[in-house]
């Protein structure tokens, strides 16, 4: 298997522009999906989650399969019968992702208690190339957080938290969710992936 990774750095500068509106970042999403798929590729994995919270059904009418990052761990905590915390670090983040969780629980008739939680002024640790301390402040909130809500289900809602997550899993011994954590066996399955054994 090759994975290629598509970035585009140009989005996030514009985004706060003036003239870019929802109209202009649906354009531009469609745009980069539709031009990705043209690349050869099998499949598409969306990990943004700003691309996730404005694609629209029609974005995914293309012959091969797009799948959204936070899809399998929704599909995962649909079946919970807990109430569930997704936990941040990003604030610009949390507004997508916990619509996308009601659509998606909504859609499939399922009533899910799920809040957000931002552990504060961690983002920009890893924006700043600080990986070692946001690991440890993000893991240090996890802990606090699963004491605050001794009875929930967990989520590192963001892929930078999952290296803190497993940190602080082993402290916990309680696992936390994440969107790593749900989605290979999401993508054997979609994809009809096989390993080989060993010979």
């Amino acid at each position: 298997m090759e994975l290629v990774h598509f970035v585009d750095p140009g989005l996030d500068r514009i985004k706060n522009d003036a003239h870019f509106t929802g109209q202009l970042a649906e354009k531009k999403v469609r745009d980069t999906i539709e031009w990705i798929s043209s690349c050869h590729v099998d499949a598409i994995l969306i990990t943004c989650t700003y691309f996730t919270s404005i694609m629209r059904e029609e974005f995914e009418r293309l012959p091969i399969p797009i799948i959204k990052i936070d899809e399998p761990l929704f599909q995962e905590l649909s079946k919970q019968d807990k109430p569930i915390v997704f936990v941040f670090t990003n604030p610009n983040t949390i507004e997508g992702t916990m619509s996308q969780f009601r659509h998606y629980t909504g859609s499939k008739g399922i009533l899910a208690q799920a809040e957000s939680r931002l552990i504060p002024n961690t983002f920009e640790l890893i924006m700043q190339g600080k990986t070692k301390e946001y690991i440890g402040e993000v893991a240090s909130g996890l802990l606090h957080l699963a004491k605050e809500h001794p009875g929930a289900k967990l989520v590192a809602a963001q892929l930078s938290m999952v290296p803190a997550a497993r940190y602080a899993e082993s402290i916990l011994n309680a696992e936390i969710g994440n969107a790593l954590a749900s989605l290979s066996s999401y993508l054997e399955h979609t994809l009809e992936l096989h390993t080989k054994p060993n010979i």
